[in-house]
């Protein structure tokens, strides 16, 4: 078994066609939200936040998947290939 086995591959390969975070994704254009809170955010205060698309789509992963808690949604993005793809995330 060799884990440290290099491999070129696209996480777009990964996500299965029919996962329901593509369905979402195809649903809805989350872009919507920045003219939202545009009023809320500064580039020129205080440090960089999470951008506030992320935090909408990780909200939607932790109620359409039934995690209990924000922090164990955040330790199942961090495993989960789907939820990495839906955010935008890559492998690291």
């Amino acid at each position: 078994m060799n884990r440290d086995q290099i491999e070129m591959i696209a996480l777009d390969q990964l996500v299965p066609a029919d996962h329901l975070v593509r369905k979402i994704d195809a649903a809805i254009d989350f872009l919507f939200i920045y003219s939202l809170v545009q009023d809320m955010y500064s580039s020129e205060r205080g440090r960089p936040s999470i951008d506030p698309v992320v935090l909408i789509k990780m909200a939607f992963i932790q109620y359409t998947f039934g995690i209990r808690s924000m922090r164990k949604t955040i330790e199942e993005i961090e495993t989960n290939l789907a939820y990495r793809w839906f955010l935008g995330f890559g492998f690291y």
